[in-house]
């Protein structure tokens, strides 16, 4: 009987046993290895953005967040060795737990001890005790072998050019994604793939040398290639900040294009945003305004309507007009800027003196329909489909929306708004020929595995004939002589053809208290490689584009040439008689 109960009892071990090791052995094992495992997000770069010349604006770095489990630290002992008896090496305690652990980590992490032991003693099982540490801090931490302390690898934004840029680089939130400009129009490009991390972990959180390690590298995102020049874009920043001080405007822009390819090298807003630093700009100046920010154009819009009649053969530059200092037609009265005896003045002196009225008798000439054609063909009233988040398609009305002034008011340039962008593409189209070309801000994107994608083909479409486009640039060169409205324009070395605007702006009340400011100009005329367009918003004193938006344009396109290494121009401007006597 015994021994049968011994044999019982047995065979129910025996068989619990081999149930254990055969049936449930791979499930139970399985569990346990699944406690041990941990795994970590090893974070994806995100792809850097680059200049025209491969200079990075953009770029990301591997920085860690340190942590503490504050039940493991309590059981830290801090052993140092010494020599023992005999000569055999022994090791002293020098202290213990979370008061020791605050002690070796407060220099490095530039903390008061007491301070920092404080957030290390606990229940939790993870406390945030520092954030953005380089591999170097981390890997002096490291060495402590501290248990219960963590890292947490994250990447960080890095813009390493400051504010130069920002407001068409846009920035990122705390999470990495894209908030504003061109972070955030190409963020699905930026942002690569998550890799992964999976050790083995013993009972006292160390990782176990021969136990699972899994690891999947992470995928960094693509890289953006800009048209974007960085030094000009730095001059035309520090321009126009210099600028926006000295005659306290609200604010100042410019942009740079590619005559013939409508890359921008230069797309800048005063006070840009420093990406890296967002809260020390203010959140409605952290944009673009260049393609966001519609303004009347003044005067230069003058360009479209001469270009309009010369195109249509109605005046050449040589056509004269009675041109008295102010004109009364169908009971609107229209003024010059500056008294003026009665001229008889040509088309290229109309435009050389910037005169409304000469330019109002010219508008005449064509209808509302066929000069609003022009004005779409010009790209006024539709996006240009740049890049950038926010851009606007300025205002434009229909003929049939214009009352009696304003069908005057836009032959010179008010009445409508148009953006920077906008703008510079209607110089651009006279320099290259009468064919307006789409500007855009990325040449091509570089993919993880080598292969690039490169900008198609801007839009193009004709909009004056060639022959009048490079009468309109001759006239221009008139714009920048003496007598002009621009001398300050003038470039030694270059040819340069422009034209000034300086337009009314309302107040909140609808009461015309003050101006924009602005210039458009192609250089060098005789050999067009770049068209710019400067505005400067309600500036307090200076107020005419010639005064103040023009000097802008010089100093940056001056650099721009120098910096491209455009050879000086050759021979001399047309001339063209402006007043007849």
């Amino acid at each position: 009987m015994i021994a049968a109960l011994f044999l019982s009892v047995f065979l129910v071990f025996s068989g619990r046993l081999v149930y254990v090791q055969a049936v449930e052995g791979p499930r139970l094992a399985d569990e346990a290895l699944q406690g041990r495992l941990r795994s970590y997000t090893i974070p994806s770069p995100r792809g850097e953005i680059v200049d025209t010349d491969g200079e990075i604006l953009a770029t990301s770095a591997q920085r860690y967040n340190i942590g503490v489990n504050q039940v493991k630290v309590a059981t830290f002992v801090h052993e140092v060795a010494k020599d023992g008896k005999d000569g055999k090496d022994e090791k002293e305690v020098v202290g213990t737990g979370a008061e020791e652990a605050a002690d070796l980590l407060a220099p490095l992490l530039g903390r008061d001890p007491a301070e920092l032991g404080g957030q290390m003693v606990g229940s939790s099982s993870f406390v945030y005790l520092a954030k953005g540490l380089t591999p170097t801090q981390w890997r002096e931490i490291r060495d402590l072998d501290i248990p219960g302390i963590e890292p947490e690898p994250v990447t960080e934004r890095i813009y390493p050019n400051g504010s130069t840029a920002g407001n068409i680089l846009g920035f990122v939130g705390r999470d990495g994604g894209g908030l504003a400009g061109l972070e955030l129009a190409y963020n699905d490009d930026l942002v690569g793939a998550d890799g992964s991390e999976t050790v083995e972990i013993g009972a006292g959180g160390q990782v176990i040398p021969t136990g699972t390690y899994r690891v999947t590298e992470p995928e960094p995102g693509d890289t953006l290639h800009l048209t974007i020049d960085r030094d000009v874009q730095f001059v035309a920043q520090e321009a126009l900040d210099a600028t926006v001080a000295k005659y306290g405007a609200q604010w100042a822009g410019i942009a740079v294009m590619e005559i013939g390819t409508g890359r921008l090298l230069v797309l800048a807003d005063s006070g840009a945003v420093d990406p890296g630093n967002v809260q020390a700009t203010p959140e409605r100046e952290r944009g673009a305004r260049t393609v966001s920010a519609p303004y009347e154009p003044g005067s230069t819009g003058k360009l479209l309507t001469l270009s309009a009649a010369v195109d249509q053969g109605l005046v050449d530059a040589s056509t004269v007009f009675t041109v008295p200092e102010r004109i009364t037609i169908d009971g609107q009265t229209f003024k010059d800027a500056e008294p003026h005896p009665t001229y008889q003045m040509t088309v290229a002196g109309i435009l050389a003196m910037s005169s409304n009225v000469g330019t109002v008798q010219v508008g005449n000439l064509m209808s509302d329909d066929a000069r609003y054609q022009y004005m779409l063909n010009y790209g006024f009233g539709a996006k240009t489909g740049i890049e950038l988040p926010g851009e606007s398609a300025g205002i434009l009305y229909e003929p049939g929306d214009w009352d009696g002034r304003t069908r005057m008011t836009t032959m010179f340039g008010q009445g409508y708004a148009v953006t920077l962008v906008q703008n510079v593409a209607v110089a651009a189209t006279l320099g290259n020929g009468g064919t307006w070309v789409a500007p855009y801000l990325v040449d091509s994107i570089e993919h993880g595995d080598g292969s690039v994608t490169v900008h198609e083909p801007a839009e193009t479409r004709d909009v004056v004939s060639p022959a009048t486009a490079d009468l309109m640039v001759a006239m221009m060169e008139g714009v920048v002589q003496e007598g002009g409205t621009a001398p300050r324009a003038a470039i030694d070395g270059y040819r340069v053809a422009g034209k000034t605007g300086t337009a009314q702006t309302a107040d909140a009340n609808g009461q015309l208290t003050s101006v924009v400011a602005n210039f458009v100009g192609i250089v060098p005329a005789d050999n067009p490689r770049f068209a710019v367009a400067v505005a400067v918003y309600r500036p307090t004193s200076g107020f005419y584009g010639g005064t103040i938006a023009a000097p802008i344009f010089k100093e940056v396109a001056e650099f721009a040439l120098h910096n491209a290494g455009v050879e000086p121009s050759s021979g001399t401007p047309a001339e063209f008689p402006w007043i007849i006597e």
